[in-house]
């Protein structure tokens, strides 16, 4: 019985029922009291993080220009699961995961970083993957992109024309999927849309009249010292 309620008590349950959205939104706290878990819940919580997932939800929306429900995914809940584990975090099947671990040992401002984290796996609930054609750098990318232009950037991210591959993910595509918003406005919205069912290298064409290589190199001149 003791176990039981000790579960009972890790689990808060936040429903916001968004009117436009009607999404549920459901924090679980499984740290109990670990380090990670006692700076979760004194430095962050778990009204902040249900705050952020809605606000996150409608920042994504609004950078895909999804303001019509059937150009969404169908997503009726998002369980955030505070957990002891490895690495930072992960999502997958309507649920993020973040590793409490990660929490505690985080030097800088955790709550900004958190915050951070949570507007990319949310981007991970939301975007559209080719019906898993999508390469995996490119997912990550725009993933990241979204924390970028939420300006919740870290300051290790690479500068704008750093890396090897447009495809290298995370922060390295967020940047080049930034200027390639920046030479059509709405572009990363437009590739999403597009990716709903498939993907193609030709999207790039599509959209911007060049390929993807084409691109990237036009990207690195941009940049060079």
């Amino acid at each position: 019985m003791a176990n039981h309620m000790i579960l009972l008590s890790s689990l808060v349950i936040l429903a916001a029922m968004n009117g436009t959205h009607a999404v549920e939104y459901v924090v679980t706290d499984n740290t109990e009291n670990s380090t990670g878990g006692v700076r979760f819940k004194n430095d962050i919580g778990a009204e902040y993080s249900k705050q952020t997932l809605v606000s996150a939800t409608e920042f994504i929306l609004g950078i895909f220009q999804q303001n019509n429900p059937v150009d969404r995914k169908e997503v009726q809940k998002v369980t955030l699961v505070i957990e002891n584990t490895d690495g930072v975090a992960y999502a997958e099947n309507g649920e993020i995961h973040v590793n409490a671990n990660y929490i505690g040992n985080y030097s800088g401002d955790v709550k900004r970083e958190f915050t951070g984290v949570l507007y990319h796996e949310m981007t991970h609930i939301w975007q559209w993957n080719g019906n898993g054609q999508t390469p995996g750098g490119l997912i990550e990318g725009i993933a990241d992109f979204v924390r970028l232009k939420a300006d919740y950037a870290p300051s290790h991210w690479v500068k704008p024309g750093q890396g090897d591959n447009w495809d290298q993910g995370y922060d390295v595509t967020a940047r080049f999927l930034d200027y390639c918003n920046c030479l059509r406005n709405g572009f990363v919205a437009e590739l999403n849309k597009k990716m709903r069912s498939e993907y193609s290298a030709d999207f790039f064409v599509e959209l911007l009249g060049k390929t993807v290589d084409q691109l990237w190199t036009e990207y690195k001149a941009k940049y060079r010292n």
